[in-house]
């Protein structure tokens, strides 16, 4: 674990545990999760706990869980809370996606999200590092045990909230649909204009009715290369 960093200029104290890089894909997912009215929400496989962190920084009534098969991840998870002084509202279990059914009443949570490992098993080459290895493909929890958790977690009525790779989309709605969890919004993201996505994020709800709305694309950068306003805002550089 190195030394603590803002996120942002006058923004929350954060660092990484060893091995792993801050991804953007985390810090757009806790921008897409609509917090307003939850009470209780839980982080799938929390890592270094940047997507609880800012869901706790945008709802003062929020009290996040974070669910960490590593134990190493889940003690700097613990460590940033207590560095933004969000311990008070949040707690770190150190534990597996698959048991969560041992771990935590069924409907406890009214918002659940999740950015899971993207490749499934067999699907690539993985890095030899255990640990990268673990959190790049599915060799402790495969998509539909993550949806199957989730729906578990989720009370009626609650969101799962989910980034995951576009190419794996069809899978992700259809675990989704088939866990009680139906897909409502979806938001492409692509790197620059005129390139397709290199990210999807879903929102589903538990036990709602059929009908998905389609946002406009998240671009991260312009034609000409520079960072587009949506990104500047997310990061809190204007």
């Amino acid at each position: 674990m190195g030394e603590f960093q803002k996120l942002w200029p006058d923004g929350p104290l954060f660092t990484q545990a060893d091995h792993f890089s801050l991804g953007t894909d985390s810090v757009l997912l806790a921008d897409f999760t609509p917090v307003k009215g939850a009470k209780r929400g839980i982080d799938l496989g929390c890592g270094s706990g940047v997507i609880a962190l800012l869901l706790l920084l945008r709802a003062e009534k929020l009290h996040m869980t974070g669910l960490e098969l590593s134990g190493q991840s889940a003690q700097t998870a613990r460590k940033n809370l207590a560095a933004n002084a969000l311990d008070g509202r949040s707690e770190i279990v150190c534990g597996d996606i698959r048991a969560a059914r041992s771990l935590f009443r069924s409907g406890s949570f009214d918002l659940v999200v999740a950015n899971p490992p993207y490749y499934p098993v067999g699907s690539g080459a993985l890095p030899q590092d255990p640990a990268r290895a673990a959190a790049r493909g599915e060799l402790s929890c495969t998509l539909d045990e993550l949806c199957g958790a989730a729906a578990y977690l989720c009370r009626s009525g609650g969101r799962f909230c989910l980034v995951h790779k576009p190419e794996r989309l069809s899978e992700a709605l259809c675990c989704m649909s088939a866990q009680g969890l139906e897909p409502k919004r979806l938001r492409l993201v692509c790197a620059e204009v005129g390139r397709g996505p290199s990210l999807v994020l879903i929102e589903g709800r538990r036990g709602a009715r059929p009908g998905l709305a389609i946002e406009p694309s998240l671009f991260l950068r312009e034609a000409d290369g520079a960072e587009s306003a949506e990104v500047r805002r997310i990061y809190r550089k204007e």
